[in-house]
């Protein structure tokens, strides 16, 4: 275990890196897979039955290689929701591979409450499109098709920039380095992420 030094402030919570492990080894929330609605649909139950309980804190383990950008967004949401909510701690504890989608919903959690195994690596990378485009009608016609796809792609770098904002807020990661690195797929190993401060340990 190579906790970062120091106590943090969480809310009324005032607690040291040492607090969480003892947690980690019984997650109520485990997710492997896809992130696609089958993922969100197990995430949604176990949250039900998690902010029925009486455990605090709430541990949440995650594999992925990641999935659909959007129920990720969905899952962070929920995630930030249920703690105001519930009024309970929330930890995650990323296992082997958290990539893309996956590191959207670790975002949701603050960076004192991010866990990763040893053995995990983070994939950072912006958000992709894949989409045919054949041009043959009316000029006007065609330019309204274009300004909709223009438009889809300016509305898809917002989010992920709102995305890589809630990633690097508290951290010893600037946004201008996320938004550099991510177009060419962005690989840490946790030991360097701990080092960057994206997690508060590895276990």
């Amino acid at each position: 275990m190579s906790p970062r030094p120091g106590p943090r402030t969480l809310g009324t919570h005032r607690l040291a890196p040492e607090d969480a492990p003892s947690a980690l080894a019984r997650p109520q929330i485990r997710l492997h897979g896809d992130v696609d609605d089958r993922m969100f649909s197990l995430f949604r139950e176990a949250l039900e039955r998690a902010e029925e309980g009486t455990a605090d804190p709430v541990v949440l383990e995650l594999t992925t290689f990641g999935g659909d950008a959007d129920v990720a967004r969905r899952m962070a949401g929920d995630l930030r929701l249920f703690g105001e909510r519930a009024g309970k701690r929330l930890i995650f504890l990323g296992r082997t591979t958290v990539y893309s989608s996956g590191v959207t919903v670790m975002a949701a959690f603050p960076p004192a409450d991010r866990w990763l195994s040893r053995e995990t690596t983070l994939l950072i990378h912006g958000r992709s499109l894949a989409k045919t485009l054949e041009l043959c009608g009316p000029l006007a016609l065609e330019r309204a098709r274009v300004q909709a796809i223009l438009s889809e792609i300016d509305a898809g770098l917002r989010l992920e920039r709102d995305d890589f904002e809630q990633l690097v807020e508290g951290t010893g990661v600037g946004l201008a380095e996320v938004l550099e690195r991510a177009p060419a797929n962005w690989y840490l190993r946790a030991p360097e992420a701990l080092a960057r401060g994206l997690i508060s340990g590895v276990i």
